[in-house]
């Protein structure tokens, strides 16, 4: 306690020393991809609860004891599918009327940011990307509940309630947890039967842009950008997520893009053939992805053959949803 640079060390010696058994697993075949994404994502939650706990206590001007302070997962590890080196998409929600809360709430969130991203003898620990907060880059870094479920309700684009198809509380106070899952299911269910083109014209604009930042200009297959590859089948699942959760509310639960289809397929939403053939692609897809970030490539990229099956698989689906 009081040695904020000992701690952050004991943080990235203990990440770390986990990350190195896991790979060992991993290495040895005897993960999964799913069990793989399952530990990362948990040791994850376990960091960022022990740096909020840790943080809040360096806050001289805290109101009080236990923060009313939680983070909500986006993304990789929104949807329990973190790899080796996964940035970590959250935003920061409190509930808590004090008049002081605000501003003790944003020191915390900036001091956690500063926790998980500096650089220390022992390494960093995370890539913090906070993006995903209502009104993005020109928004508050932290917001209460409240505020966050009417932005959602009223403000937020479709894009961005596509990303809360994959959102889960992960850390801090589990009551604001419960209201977050609360909030989240709700959105995700609203009825959207009379903006059916709307909802699909702007998932396909998303999905453009998209795919225009990350050009690529090789010969190789870009598991994660290029037609038929991974942001393909998420973009897929979110958007039959956001079409028909409110006719099939178990569409809202958070268990991943290969459960997710193969649910769609049991409902008759898609061709439940498919759906599994496409499911086995993105998980194929994942772990030559995993493998590699292992060799320290930053674009995970192979050789088309490798893929093309798959790949054609993902483009069918897509083209059964869309068109």
């Amino acid at each position: 306690a009081g040695d904020t640079e000992r701690q952050m060390d004991l943080l990235r010696e203990a990440h770390h020393a986990y990350m190195f058994r896991l790979l060992a697993q991993d290495l040895a075949g005897l993960l999964t991809v799913e069990r793989l994404a399952d530990f990362l994502s948990a040791l994850a939650d376990t960091i960022v609860a022990a740096t909020i706990q840790a943080v809040w206590e360096t806050i001289a001007t805290r109101h009080v004891e236990v923060p009313k302070f939680a983070v909500i997962a986006y993304g990789k590890l929104g949807g329990k599918e973190l790899g080796y080196v996964s940035d970590l998409d959250v935003i920061f929600l409190f509930d808590d009327d004090d008049q002081e809360a605000p501003g003790n709430y944003a020191k915390l969130a900036q001091r956690f940011i500063t926790w998980m991203t500096a650089t220390t003898p022992a390494g960093i620990l995370f890539d913090i990307d906070t993006a995903l907060r209502p009104d993005g880059a020109s928004g508050m870094l932290v917001s209460s509940v409240a505020a966050f479920e009417r932005y959602q309700r009223n403000s937020a684009w479709v894009w961005e309630h596509q990303a809360l198809t994959r959102a889960r509380f992960c850390a801090g106070d589990a009551g604001i947890g419960t209201r977050f899952e609360a909030v989240r299911d709700s959105v995700l269910r609203m009825d959207r039967s009379d903006k059916l083109d709307t909802l699909r014209d702007e998932v396909l604009k998303m999905r453009k842009r998209m795919r225009d930042a990350h050009p690529n200009r090789t010969t190789l297959f870009d598991l994660k950008h290029d037609a038929g590859g991974m942001i393909d089948i998420e973009f897929i699942v979110q958007y039959l997520v956001l079409r028909y959760s409110a006719a099939h509310p178990g569409l809202t639960l958070n268990t991943g893009n290969i459960a997710l289809l193969r649910l769609c397929g049991e409902l008759g939403i898609i061709d439940p053939v498919l759906a599994g053939e496409v499911g086995d692609a993105y998980r194929l897809m994942r772990k030559l992805q995993h493998q590699q970030r292992l060799q320290g490539k930053d674009n995970a990229r192979v050789e088309q053959a490798r893929v093309a099956p798959h790949a054609a698989k993902a483009l069918a689906l897509w083209g059964q949803v869309f068109n």
